[in-house]
C-alpha cells in the first residue's frame, strides 16, 4: 500500500528536510457526497485539522499539501486545537476559495462565542467560514446555556445572518451524545452533527440504537453526518510514556486502519474526519481511494482480536476525555 508514496518534502523544495513524517499521496479518486443541505460536494474524508496545532508551519505546509493534493476539498479545525488556525493561514491566503471550512467554538455563552469565531477568522485571515459548530454539546447544563436566549446558538444565527459563517453544526464525544443531538435538532435546525463511529462502539446496543435514531433524522432533514474516532484503538495505557499524536491511542497496522476507514465509508450518508495523528493520514486516503469492498465482520472481529481494540467511552469512567 505504502509502495507509491514519494516523500512530500521532495516535492515540495527539493529536499526532504520537512520532518519527513508525511508521506505524499498523488491525486485520488477520492468520493464526494452532498454535505447536506449546505449545497457543498465535500470529499467524504474530511481534514481534521486538529493534526496542525503542535506542527512547525513547514510540517503544516506539507501535511496540508498532501491532504490537498489527494483531493480533500473540507477541512475542519477549532479555536481549541492549539495552533491549527494559524497554522492554516498562509495556505487559506491562497486557495480559499478550493475548500470548504469548519470551525469550532467551545463558548455556550454568547457574546463568549461571538469573540471566539471573531479570533478564529482573525486567526486563519478569513472573512467567513462554511461551517460553525458548536465544540462536544454534550452536558445538559451547557445545553440548556447554548440553546438560551443569550446563548451560543443564538449568536452564532446571528453571526450567519451578517455573512460570518455560512452553516451551523454541532459536535461530540461519549455514548451520550447521538440522543443529545437528536435533542439539539428538535430545538435548532443545525446543518451538521459529528458523533464518534466505529465498529467497537457501535457493537453496544444502546449506542447503535441511538447513532441509528440520529441516522434517520438526519437523512430526513438532509442534515451532514460526520464521523470521528474511525481508527481508534482504544485509551492510552496507564504509565505510558512515549510520542501521542492523538489524545487517544490509533491503530498502528496499516491493513487495520484500511480496514476501519473503508467501514465506516461503506454507509454512504457518513464523512469520516481523519485523526490528530497525522502519520496515518497516507494510509487513510488510501483506503478512502481504493475500490475494496468494506470488511467483513470476521475481519473487523480479528483485528479487535489481534490488537486489543476497545470502545473509547463506554458511560461510565470512560464516558469523558
Amino acid at each position: 500500500m505504502r509502495n507509491r508514496h514519494n516523500k512530500l518534502g521532495r516535492i515540495l523544495n527539493g529536499t526532504e528536510d520537512l520532518l519527513a513524517a508525511t508521506d505524499y499521496v498523488g491525486p485520488m479518486a477520492l468520493a464526494t457526497a452532498h454535505f447536506g443541505r449546505t449545497g457543498h460536494e465535500s470529499s467524504r474524508i474530511i481534514f481534521g485539522a486538529a493534526a496542525l496545532g503542535g506542527m512547525s508551519q513547514d510540517r503544516a505546509d506539507a501535511t496540508i499539501a498532501q491532504v490537498s493534493a489527494a483531493g480533500v476539498n473540507h477541512f475542519d479545525t477549532a479555536s481549541s486545537y492549539g495552533e491549527s488556525e494559524l497554522r492554516l493561514a498562509p495556505w487559506l491566503a491562497e486557495h480559499r476559495s478550493e475548500v470548504f471550512l469548519a470551525t469550532k467554538a467551545r463558548s455556550r455563552d454568547g457574546s463568549e462565542a461571538r469573540a471566539e469565531l471573531e479570533l478564529s477568522l482573525e486567526r486563519m485571515g478569513v472573512d467567513h467560514v462554511d461551517l460553525i459548530q458548536l465544540h462536544n454539546l454534550v452536558e445538559p447544563d451547557e445545553w440548556e446555556t447554548a440553546h438560551g436566549a443569550n446563548g451560543a446558538v443564538a449568536a452564532m444565527a446571528q453571526a450567519r445572518d451578517e455573512g460570518l459563517v455560512s452553516h451551523i453544526g454541532v459536535t461530540g464525544h461519549g455514548t451520550r451524545i447521538p440522543s443529545m443531538h437528536v435533542r439539539s435538532l428538535a430545538e435548532f435546525d443545525f446543518d451538521s452533527v459529528l458523533v464518534p463511529y466505529n465498529s467497537t462502539m457501535m457493537a453496544g446496543a444502546q449506542y447503535r440504537a441511538d447513532v441509528e435514531e440520529l441516522l434517520a433524522i438526519c437523512a430526513d432533514k438532509q442534515v451532514a453526518v460526520q464521523t470521528i474516532k474511525s481508527i481508534a484503538r482504544g485509551r492510552w495505557p496507564q504509565g505510558y510514556d512515549g510520542s501521542r499524536f492523538s489524545w487517544y491511542e490509533p491503530l498502528e497496522d496499516p491493513d487495520a486502519i484500511a480496514r476501519a476507514t473503508r467501514w465506516v465509508l461503506a454507509d454512504p450518508q457518513l464523512f469520516l474526519n481523519t485523526t490528530s495523528d497525522a502519520r496515518k493520514l497516507g494510509t487513510i486516503l488510501e483506503a478512502a481511494a481504493s475500490d475494496l469492498p468494506a470488511p467483513t465482520a470476521a475481519e473487523l472481529q480479528a483485528d479487535i482480536d489481534a490488537f486489543g481494540i476497545t470502545p473509547l467511552f463506554d458511560g461510565r469512567e470512560l464516558e469523558r476525555i
